[in-house]
């Protein structure tokens, strides 16, 4: 089972969600592929994901969905693929404190210190750098990459020159998530 967690104020509807479920439904992998809309507040988005667990999941986690994919993974001894993940929400999403609407359904809400405090409560302080395949670019513009690489030392990498926060190059990457995410079920 891959399970798609989505990014900061993104959806299901996202275009990454969008083309990983049409690559896995193209190779009669649809029903091994879920991707939970995703609530603000980390406790609650957790609780989400955790109720895709099962025996063989594979997390592939978006900026905000690679910090829960990271301790989802930790949690259950998982593995997951990180996309360009957001490394310590707590601080870079403070900036946002404030009114907040969902990119895709216009959902509102406001973000508080209380969100702040529950992703900080979410971080892992050390990982198991065998359970992930971090994905990178050079050119993200939200995140900086290198502390990404830093912090996911010993992981199997790719780092992509150029490119943005969104992985302009998450399509040719696809053979490689399944691939991992199958080694899950080894």
């Amino acid at each position: 089972m891959i399970v798609y967690l989505h990014g900061f104020n993104s959806s299901p509807q996202s275009h990454k969600a969008q083309v990983l479920g049409r690559f896995l439904a193209e190779r009669g992998l649809g029903a091994q592929y879920a991707c939970p809309a995703l609530p603000p507040l980390a406790s609650d988005a957790i609780r989400e994901a955790e109720k895709c667990l099962g025996k063989d999941v594979c997390f592939v986690g978006s900026s905000l969905g690679g910090f829960y994919a990271t301790w989802l993974a930790e949690k259950h001894g998982v593995r997951a693929v990180l996309i360009n993940p957001a490394i310590d929400p707590h601080v870079g999403l403070r900036a946002y404190l404030g009114r907040q609407e969902n990119l895709h359904t216009g959902e509102p809400y406001e973000l508080t210190e209380a969100h702040l405090r529950d992703w900080e409560r979410h971080h892992v302080p050390s990982i198991t750098p065998g359970r992930y395949l971090l994905i990178v670019e050079t050119g993200d513009e939200v995140l900086d990459y290198r502390r990404a690489v830093a912090r996911y030392a010993g992981a199997d990498q790719i780092v992509v020159e150029g490119g943005d926060h969104s992985l302009q190059s998450f399509a040719r990457h696809l053979p490689r998530i399944l691939e991992f995410a199958r080694a899950a079920a080894l």
